[in-house]
């Protein structure tokens, strides 16, 4: 493995970092490569309670790399790239997309694949697709309608207009903005609120919100009650140490 995506793990905090700044972290299959060996190192990690992916140097990522695409990049198999996100996706533990400067196209792709997004005040969104008559293959036509809507995700795909981060919160794309010179500091406070809570009960809850996303609700509740995975080996140590207080 290489240094286009590193990994940094701090007391149950993973950081993955995009790490080609001098390309705006432009998106490669070697990249994803990457991506995708620490996505897999990480299934099994029970060290590690909580991802951040951000970028390194100016932005999050400028989106999939425009030249790979003209010279017709060499990809492992059809739909490779989308696999590797839904591996991500479905990492058992809480993974966050930490935004700043751009987030273009395939940038917002692999965002969107995290189980949420927290924007620097810098961010900028955009879905470029229709700009270069491209249509979508890494999941966009499938997770931006559930986390902002149908109309809005039209919106965005139709026009390959730029969304601010503010407008970004209004519309449920992220979930905080924070000022960018305390961008990492307030990251890994809200990372760490994360780490304090059961690592059972965050895949446990991972699993339910899957299993069930979209499903109508009696459907959904018959599924909370007949898969629901009980308690964890740290409930009673948990609530023995309230009980102390």
């Amino acid at each position: 493995m290489t240094d286009l995506v590193t990994r940094h793990d701090a007391d149950g905090l993973c950081w993955l970092t995009l790490n080609r700044p001098d390309k705006l972290n432009a998106l490669t299959v070697a990249m994803f490569r990457e991506l995708r060996e620490h996505v897999l190192a990480l299934k099994g990690d029970d060290s590690i309670g909580c991802v951040i992916l951000k970028g390194a140097g100016k932005c999050f990522s400028a989106g999939h790399d425009l030249g790979d695409i003209a010279e017709g990049e060499e990809v492992p198999s059809r739909g490779w790239h989308s696999e590797t996100l839904r591996m991500m996706e479905k990492l058992p533990k809480p993974v966050i997309a930490a935004v700043h400067g751009h987030c273009y196209t395939g940038a917002l792709e692999v965002a969107l694949a995290a189980d949420f997004i927290l924007a620097s005040d810098t961010a900028k969104f955009a879905d470029t697709h229709a700009k270069w008559a491209l249509t979508p293959i890494w999941g966009m036509s499938q997770r931006l309608p559930r986390r902002v809507g149908t109309a809005t995700a039209k919106r965005l795909m139709f026009t390959a207009e730029t969304v601010k981060a503010d407008e970004a919160l209004r519309m449920g794309l992220c979930e905080a903005v924070f000022p960018e010179d305390r961008f990492e500091e307030k990251l890994e406070t809200f990372a760490r609120r994360i780490l304090e809570n059961s690592p059972f009960s965050h895949a446990a809850n991972k699993h339910l919100l899957e299993a069930t996303d979209m499903d109508p609700m009696d459907a959904g509740l018959q599924w909370e009650i007949t898969e629901n995975e009980g308690v964890g080996p740290d409930m009673q140590a948990r609530i023995g140490a309230f009980m102390k207080k």
